[in-house]
């Protein structure tokens, strides 16, 4: 996990290309107040090299434009309904052969990873938080890419789907789930684009709380790799329908 951001006030600061930035001081999101580093980083090109801010990855050039893929969960639970939307991720990573090139981001608090789709560069993100703090992580990767809403897709779990559903939802209300209430906090906006995981409510006497927080049943887990696979499916089906340009890619 990463350590806690520490309040900013107003000031003059020096970023990490060495130019001066000043701004106003900036309030709490979701209790918690932006850092310096935060707001006067600018963004160093990929794979430069420096004592501040620099990318070691050995991935190539950034293309444009750019669209941040993030799958939502809680870090360390993996195999959790809750966390299905970082299932996800891992899915589309092996499908778009970028799976060993996860690297940990300590910029945006996540692990990150750059793969090319329909002429569009990919950002592939899962948050190192827990999911009610996720958006903080989108939030200072769509600041380090220059990212706005637009160019955002959210992949989480859904309540009111049944297991097996998957579908496209473009922006609106967070319909009670915390991690994309995060993301709509941090971000101030909520036009990201979504992609509802269906894993049906709890039976019985079950909790929602104890429910999302479980792993999947043998049985459910059993249907899992054809879920995740329709996912990535329609996700790169909708990433092409966007994109401006098709270079001919498999995906």
């Amino acid at each position: 996990m990463c350590s806690p951001i520490q309040p900013c006030l107003k000031g003059r600061h020096v970023s990490g290309d060495g130019t001066a930035q000043t701004h106003e001081a900036r309030g709490p999101v979701l209790g918690i107040q932006w850092s310096c580093r935060s707001l006067c980083r600018t963004r160093p090109p990929l794979g430069s090299s420096g004592p501040r801010g620099a990318s070691r990855w050995p991935l190539r050039a950034l293309l444009t434009p750019v669209t941040q893929v993030a799958g939502l969960g809680n870090y360390g639970l993996w195999g959790t309904r809750h966390s299905v939307g970082m299932e996800v991720l891992d899915r589309l990573a092996r499908q778009l052969e970028v799976a060993d090139r996860w690297r940990v981001d300590k910029r945006c608090c996540a692990d990150v990873t750059l793969a090319a789709a329909h002429g569009l560069e990919l950002v592939l993100l899962k948050p190192r938080r827990f999911m009610n703090l996720n958006g903080l992580s989108i939030a200072s990767a769509a600041e380090i890419y220059s990212l706005g809403p637009g160019d955002i897709y959210l992949v989480h779990d859904d309540l009111d789907k049944a297991l097996g559903k998957v579908a496209i939802k473009l922006g609106g209300s967070a319909r009670g789930h915390n991690g994309v209430q995060s993301c709509i906090s941090a971000m101030h906006s909520n036009e990201m684009t979504r992609l509802r995981i269906g894993i049906g409510r709890p039976e019985g006497d079950v909790t929602v709380p104890n429910y999302v927080l479980s792993p999947f049943s043998a049985g459910e887990r059993e249907k899992l790799e054809q879920i995740l696979a329709q996912a990535v499916t329609c996700l790169l089906e909708h990433i092409r329908s966007r994109a401006p340009t098709d270079l001919g890619c498999p995906w």
